[in-house]
């Protein structure tokens, strides 16, 4: 029987490195490029193009064409030789339009580079506005629901490790977002919500065994039954994370780039979230647990 719980330090550890990096990554981020996250469209506000090009291009060049055609401040992102995205604050109804109009601005300078759209995104500011509320909004009210849920179905202990490893695993996107400069999109946050409903799930497996074994092996020590239930229900987290990881990956890889956020942050939220309820959730229960019957 492997013990577990004798990795809870070192897991506290990184948990700790985690809140240093987050804080320290926002400090750095908002000094250097004025704020923490790098924002889409969705939140921002304005239009955001992906353009596919025959041949490789350099972003110095793309961006000295869109600004002799009024698009100055301008934003691009390179993927690979080929695709770039670019984002503008111009707003307009026709969401088309402003793609179009960037394209051909783009096909009339470089001649035989043909350039194709790939997608194109546009918000209003006031509705990113909105939405960014909202979406922080959602992942609270989705902590504190599920918190409830928990402390009805077990107890008060189960429930403050359930929502603490929830906590981890969206602080450990967060973190991951913010030193990587990734795009945050409303596909990213909508995939957070989807990566706690998962670790919750996960979790309850392992907090019903050991429901299950405290009554059934009461005269074992709180550590040892807890460490049996992990081992139990080990083969089953296994199989259930690996399948789900293969379908994500397969996402990521053959996805494009307009699902990569939202590939990596489920990816992210499959490990973390597996690895949160064995060595998070089950510690922080046991820590409450002593003090109640």
């Amino acid at each position: 029987m492997v013990n577990y719980l004798k990795y809870r330090y070192a897991c506290a550890a990184f948990f700790m490195l985690l809140v240093v990096a987050g804080i320290g990554g926002y400090f750095y981020n908002v000094n250097r490029y004025g704020s923490a996250y790098n924002f889409s469209v969705d939140f921002t506000g304005g239009t955001q193009v992906l353009l596919k090009f025959a041949q490789p291009i350099g972003s110095d060049q793309i961006r000295s064409v869109l600004s002799q055609s009024g698009y100055s401040s301008a934003e691009l992102r390179e993927f690979g030789s080929n695709e770039v995205l670019v984002r503008v604050q111009n707003f307009d109804a026709d969401v088309q339009g402003v793609g179009s109009k960037i394209a051909s601005a783009l096909q009339q300078e470089l001649k035989e580079n043909s350039v194709e759209i790939l997608g194109v995104n546009s918000v209003g500011s006031a509705v990113g506005d909105t939405l960014r509320w909202g979406a922080i909004k959602a992942i609270i009210i989705a902590l504190l629901l599920m918190l409830i849920y928990v402390a009805v179905r077990f107890q008060f202990a189960f429930s403050v490790g359930a929502v603490f490893a929830l906590f981890h695993d969206a602080l450990v996107i967060a973190v991951f977002f913010l030193l990587t400069r990734q795009e945050v999109s409303i596909d990213v946050i909508g995939a957070i919500l989807m990566v706690l409903g998962y670790s919750v799930n996960d979790t309850i497996v392992i907090f019903s065994r050991i429901r299950e074994n405290i009554a059934r092996m009461g005269g074992s020590s709180l550590s040892n039954i807890v460490n049996v239930s992990i081992n139990q229900t080990m083969s089953r987290t296994i199989r259930t994370s690996l399948s789900t990881a293969l379908v994500v990956v397969s996402l990521l890889v053959f996805g494009g780039e307009m699902l990569r956020g939202l590939s990596i942050t489920l990816l992210l939220g499959i490990i973390f979230g597996t690895y949160s309820s064995i060595f998070v959730a089950s510690p922080v229960m046991m820590y409450l647990y002593r003090g109640e019957k």
